[in-house]
């Protein structure tokens, strides 16, 4: 309930709030919501109370809880699909945890931290407590594995929607699944199958967001630093957490009906947002390194590249380093 009081608070802004609305809404007494006030002020939310006003939330220490994400996620039925941890080892592997256990379609998994954040090839995502927005979506999807492979294409253009509606900022993509601002990695996305080995049906789709919110340098690892840039970097200010967070699950909540669907148009703003575009590149490979140029995306989301030779290749999976991202000058 605590979290509950927390939302409607936030809903409220600079008004005041009645205990006796909020017992109303909520069906518990006065004096329950009274203690719910109480325990928020000792967690360090600053909340004023006046008489025959009721209460006003005047500050609150930056926290990813429940009560700081819910006033922003518009549909009730995610907002009763939210879960929300202060610290766990992967987001993407509680999903999977759900999952297993017949987790609703569209549940959102939110943490505060998590301790084991993973990459993209079994690489570690640094995600410090209290910093950033580490966010996984668990969906059920009636598709084939193929067409999940494009998901986290529409997935980043969401990314990118919810980050502007937030922040008023509008990043731009890495092929294939790194968010990009100032030249440097705001947000990486990671998206995980689960096929039934004898009917090759998908038994569920997860899609991992992790995003630099409020980091300064110092809080990136030193082989990442001169690489990543957060939102807090980028604007001069700390950013709000909560609303970033369910403004990023408003986006992805709008896009998973057209991913189905295959409308919108979210291969023509993935492109328009591709930075690997008309860039020199480098195909990353077990058999070695290739120099190419990118061209083009195709429909399923491949990237499209020309060798020296002239000869061309789509290129759907594997490492794609481009100039003048991330270090790649040379």
């Amino acid at each position: 309930m605590k979290e509950q009081v927390l939302a409607m608070l936030i809903e409220a802004g600079d008004g005041y709030l009645s205990g006796e609305v909020m017992s109303a809404r909520l069906g518990v007494s006065r004096a329950a919501v009274w203690k719910a006030v109480d325990a928020l002020r000792q967690e360090g939310y600053e909340i004023e109370s006046a008489p025959r006003q009721g209460y006003r939330l005047s500050s609150a220490p930056d926290r990813l809880t429940a009560g700081t994400i819910l006033p922003h996620i518009r549909s009730r039925a995610q907002r009763d699909r939210l879960i929300c941890l202060d610290s766990v080892d992967s987001t993407n592997n509680y999903a999977k945890s759900l999952a297993m256990a017949g987790g609703a379609d569209g549940t959102a998994i939110a943490a505060n931290g998590q301790t084991g954040g993973r990459g993209r090839q079994g690489r570690s995502f640094d995600s410090p407590r209290g910093k950033g927005v580490y966010l996984t979506l668990l969906y059920r999807p009636d598709a084939s594995p193929l067409k999940a492979s494009t998901i986290t294409a529409y997935a980043a253009v969401a990314v990118c929607d919810g980050i502007e509606a937030a922040c008023g900022v509008r990043p731009g993509i890495k092929w294939t699944n790194d968010i990009v601002l100032d030249g440097r990695k705001l947000a990486g996305i990671l998206t995980e199958l689960a096929v039934e080995g004898e009917s090759g049906a998908l038994q569920y789709l997860i899609t991992g967001i992790g995003i630099n919110a409020n980091h300064a340098p110092a809080d990136f690892p030193p082989d990442v630093a001169s690489m990543a840039v957060s939102l807090a970097e980028h604007l001069g200010r700390p950013v709000d957490r909560g609303r970033l967070c369910g403004e990023v699950i408003n986006a992805l909540a709008a896009m998973y009906p057209c991913w189905l669907a295959g409308t919108g148009d979210y291969f023509r703003r993935y492109r328009d947002s591709c930075l690997t575009l008309g860039k020199p590149v480098r195909l990353l490979r077990p058999d070695g390194t290739r120099e190419a140029y990118a061209e083009d995306i195709d429909r399923d989301f491949g990237l499209i590249v020309r060798y020296p030779d002239g000869t061309r290749e789509t290129v759907t999976a594997g490492e794609v380093s481009v100039r003048g991202l991330f270090g790649y000058t040379d």
